[in-house]
């Protein structure tokens, strides 16, 4: 795993939500991935870059069966429509959670 200084730790809000976006879209896709805080802290970059690295790091075996950019394109695009749905409930004084944005999800599609 990758290694990030305590003080590298952020808890503002903007990290907090792309990180539950991002096990939002885990879950939507059926990977049993969590990142808590300092897993997402620790990566190497946020966005792609990031997620690439820690596929390859940590489940490199999936990269026996997909292609990686095959793998970081559809987490991506799952974990934009989750962060949008977090933004639209945040906006509407609602605390976006990962059950809600899934619902809002299914019921979008």
């Amino acid at each position: 795993m990758f290694a990030a200084p305590e003080h590298e730790i952020l808890d503002d809000a903007e990290t907090e939500a792309h990180r539950q976006a991002y096990n939002a879209a885990f879950e939507e896709l059926g990977l049993s991935w969590h990142w808590d805080r300092v897993t997402y802290a620790c990566l190497p970059a946020h966005g792609p870059d990031g997620l690439r690295a820690y596929l390859e790091n940590e489940h490199a075996h999936l990269l026996r069966a997909y292609e990686a950019d095959f793998l970081v394109n559809a987490i991506e695009t799952a974990k934009g429509r989750c962060y949008e749905v977090m933004v639209r409930n945040r906006a509407g004084g609602r605390m976006p959670n990962r059950h809600a944005a899934n619902s809002s999800m299914a019921a979008a599609a």
